[in-house]
């Protein structure tokens, strides 16, 4: 490789760091062609980005951007999970961990901050987005229904009033 073409690799690195903040190093030895286009096509699918560049570079790329705590874990075959969504990537990566025992992840960076393998486990089981932003409304929906029903009651309970004082001026007159 010359130069240049170096150069677009860590641009291409840096750009994608600052499109997708969260990234996950992955460890893809002993994987097939087969798995790996697997793996590919699932992160697609989520708009998630895997790419395997040369360690050096991506060394490179992240003192371009100033990102530390990683550095050591560029040993070896490293695959990069680029993402928007941590929760997404890591519940992706630990399923295709669980069919694939080839499969590691070597550590991660979540909003800037370096994390363990073991801390992506522990992202794949929180609930997805969406799922938390449905716990949310519900949360937020349940008092409100309930605001609304004492509110039905009390109306019920005042139509129920006038209705038996009507009777009761009905059979005075």
């Amino acid at each position: 490789m010359n130069r240049t073409e170096k150069a677009t690799i860590v641009a291409g690195i840096r750009e994608r760091l600052a499109r997708l903040p969260n990234l996950y190093l992955t460890d893809f030895t002993g994987l097939r062609v087969k798995q790996m286009t697997d793996l590919r096509r699932r992160l697609r699918a989520a708009g998630l980005e895997y790419v395997v560049v040369k360690n050096t570079l991506a060394g490179r790329a992240f003192s371009e951007v100033a990102l530390s705590g990683l550095e050591d874990r560029l040993a070896g075959p490293t695959g990069f999970v680029f993402a928007a969504d941590p929760v997404t990537a890591a519940k992706i990566i630990s399923d295709f961990q669980k069919e694939a025992e080839a499969f590691t992840v070597k550590a991660g960076l979540v909003e800037g901050r370096p994390i363990t393998a073991q801390d992506v486990q522990k992202l794949a089981r929180l609930p997805s987005r969406a799922e938390l932003l449905g716990q949310l409304a519900g949360g937020l929906q349940a008092p409100l229904q309930g605001l609304l029903g004492a509110m039905n009651g009390l109306l019920y309970q005042w139509v129920g009033a006038l209705e038996a004082l009507r009777k009761q001026r009905a059979e005075a007159a």
